[in-house]
């Protein structure tokens, strides 16, 4: 499983939806493509939203999060992330 980062943005519409339930189908969504979720924040400043969760492959983040942004008008960036380790040795042949 690969880690990935999404970070989401509120658009106006976006707001009108806010609640705990929203995050429960948000869950959901993210579980029916494989995904777990490890943390979710909330923020304060250029995003405001923040998952980290897990998928068994790129397809499986990029499916997750289009039927988020969908399903709650929020636009989500999606990065695959490493550890420090990982990327250590993944330099270590260049």
């Amino acid at each position: 499983m690969s880690v990935y980062f999404m970070f989401g943005r509120y658009g106006t519409d976006a707001f009108k939806g806010m609640s705990a339930e929203r995050t429960e189908e948000a869950a959901r969504i993210i579980n029916k493509f494989g995904g777990e979720i490890k943390e979710m924040y909330a923020l304060l400043g250029e995003q405001d939203l923040i998952f980290i969760l897990t998928f068994p492959a790129m397809e499986n983040a990029m499916k997750a999060a289009v039927a988020l942004s969908k399903s709650t008008g929020i636009a989500f960036k999606t990065a695959p992330a490493v550890t420090v380790g990982n990327f250590d040795e993944m330099l270590g042949d260049i």
